[in-house]
């Protein structure tokens, strides 16, 4: 069994594309191979909904998404505002049910690598703690470089296992755009890390073919070997 966290630098940075393409993928290329996708902890109604429309996973909601909270803010937040509490051994039970039962489980965290879990644990030390591989989705933008060196390393200051970077252009980009908001041999070299790819920008983010083609078009080796 493989698991791949798949995070970004902040919300909406395309964490959630970068998953459904990666599931397209297997969809298409790699149906042999039984995939499940864990969205540990949701706020508000979005993703886990998503996944259920684009993908046949066989999985109940509680399977892919075994905490909710009605409040779209962050977890502790949300659950103060709710009176419960995050229960990080439901979240797990339910992990570890679903990993037990795939060859491959995709993780989408909620927000970025520094985005808070409870009051204490951020999404970094989640990874750390559950030892996730973990790719860094990074959106196409102006501060980009910057927010990418942090995130990194952040990784690096929990331990994080840090396989690769992806670039999301959450916007249409030229290659101009590209050199100059996120020039993918400067992010190698401030950060040691490769950058696997481009995600182009997708108008239309539930076509499933084009995101198994622009999923198929990254660096993929590193992420799901063969």
């Amino acid at each position: 069994m493989n698991v791949l966290l798949i995070t970004g630098t902040d919300t909406g940075t395309g964490k959630t594309i970068l998953t459904c393409a990666l599931a397209a993928y297997w969809q298409t290329y790699r149906p042999q191979e039984s995939l499940g996708i864990f969205k540990p902890i949701q706020t508000g109604v979005g993703d886990c909904e998503l996944y259920q429309q684009l993908f046949d996973l066989n999985q109940t909601p509680e399977e892919i998404t075994p905490l909710r909270f009605q409040t779209p803010v962050a977890p502790p937040v949300a659950a103060e505002r709710e009176g419960r509490i995050v229960d990080l051994s439901l979240v797990w039970q339910g992990f570890n049910h679903l990993r037990q039962q795939r060859q491959w489980v995709l993780v989408e965290a909620l927000g970025g690598l520094g985005s808070p879990i409870t009051n204490e644990l951020t999404v970094a030390d989640l990874a750390r703690d559950w030892r996730l591989p973990v790719v860094l989705v990074v959106s196409v933008r102006l501060g980009a470089i910057a927010q990418t060196v942090a995130n990194v390393a952040l990784a690096g200051s929990c331990g994080v296992q840090l396989k690769g970077i992806v670039l999301n252009c959450v916007q249409p980009c030229s290659q101009e755009d590209m050199a100059n908001w996120a020039p993918i041999d400067l992010i190698e070299s401030l950060t040691n890390v490769p950058v696997l790819g481009v995600l182009p920008y997708l108008a239309d983010t539930t076509d499933v073919s084009k995101l198994a083609q622009v999923a198929s078009d990254l660096d993929l080796e590193l992420l799901i070997p063969r």
